[in-house]
């Protein structure tokens, strides 16, 4: 089936409206059962590309950070065996290397978000704890991996062993991450989690940019359906792909607009370089000039102490 590429930030945002698609994807990524899953008030972040570029290289700089990451919010309640608990979980997509930096800049306001939950029959307001699913548009070269969990484990430092307790002061100031490395999804479809990596996988595509492409597995699992389906709505929107093709531009307009800012960071670092280079030679040459002149001195001193000498005989 001909199926829009779900990679683009134009399509995964329509993924992420679905409220089945959304609650699938979480709870497929995280491994646990989302009973309920909604949108985080007020932090359904879709950046947008400007309608103009920047006028000058400043301009444009101070547009990325804005631009980079692609960043949604739900608030979960998931299945645990003791019991219900509700959860934030924040997805961060990013297309290039230079993301990861900006990844913390937002967890850090996660910290501090606040939701009602229920506890011994009462609602309190409660810090929530936090769960991070990274999607990179890049391969990270230390891991091979498709999709990597960071877990967190209590240790007692003293006698090295592991505590099998959890604490809620420690779980709303730490966070388990998943790490789904796209361009390393490979044609598999053995597992519910590489059902749904298959969708995201990177190959048989119908176009040379990359938006189309052919699925070419079976869906009997209804939530693979529905995404499917979807994405085949999508492809047949001329919005959608004319919307797509703007994203490619701005894209290509972006990383262009990177290598210039890196390239000028280069050759600033090189022409520092260079300088201090210069500048420890000249000190190498002073230091030594400071002992051919301190040497003088002493072998002064030392011809007047002989000459007092001579003159008292």
């Amino acid at each position: 089936m001909l199926i829009v590429n779900p990679i683009f930030d134009t399509v995964f945002k329509h993924l992420m409206e679905n409220n089945r698609v959304a609650r699938f994807f979480v709870e497929t990524i995280i491994d646990q059962p989302v009973e309920s899953i909604e949108v985080a008030p007020h932090e359904y972040t879709h950046f947008k590309y400007p309608s103009s570029k920047p006028k000058n290289l400043k301009e444009a700089e101070e547009l990325i950070e804005f631009l980079a990451i692609l960043r949604y919010d739900f608030v979960a309640k998931i299945r645990t065996p003791n019991g219900y608990k509700k959860v934030l979980i924040e997805i961060q997509k990013g297309k290039n290397e230079i993301d990861l930096l900006r990844f913390r800049n937002y967890l850090g306001e996660q910290y501090k978000r606040k939701d009602v939950v229920l506890e011994d029959g009462k609602e309190t307001e409660k810090v929530l704890p936090v769960i991070t699913i990274y999607l990179l548009g890049f391969k990270l070269q230390e891991a091979e991996a498709v999709v990597i969990h960071v877990s967190r484990v209590y240790k007692d430092v003293i006698t090295h062993k592991e505590l099998n307790v959890k604490s809620d002061f420690i779980e709303c100031l730490t966070h388990d991450s998943y790490v789904v490395q796209i361009p390393r999804i490979e044609k598999k479809t053995r597992t519910r989690l590489e059902k749904l990596l298959s969708v995201f996988e990177q190959s048989d595509f119908y176009d040379s940019k990359g938006i189309l492409k052919n699925y070419p597995f079976d869906t009997e699992d209804d939530n693979i359906s529905t995404i499917i389906k979807l994405l085949g709505r999508l492809a047949a929107d001329p919005k959608t792909v004319a919307e797509i093709e703007d994203e490619l531009r701005s894209n290509e307009y972006w990383e262009n607009v990177v290598i210039s800012r890196d390239n000028k960071i280069a050759e600033q670092k090189k022409e520092i370089m260079e300088i201090s280079k210069a500048l420890d030679e000249k000190d190498k040459a002073l230091d030594e000039k400071d002992k051919a002149l301190e040497a003088e001195r002493k072998e002064r001193i030392k011809l007047e102490i002989e000459l007092k000498k001579l003159k008292q005989k």
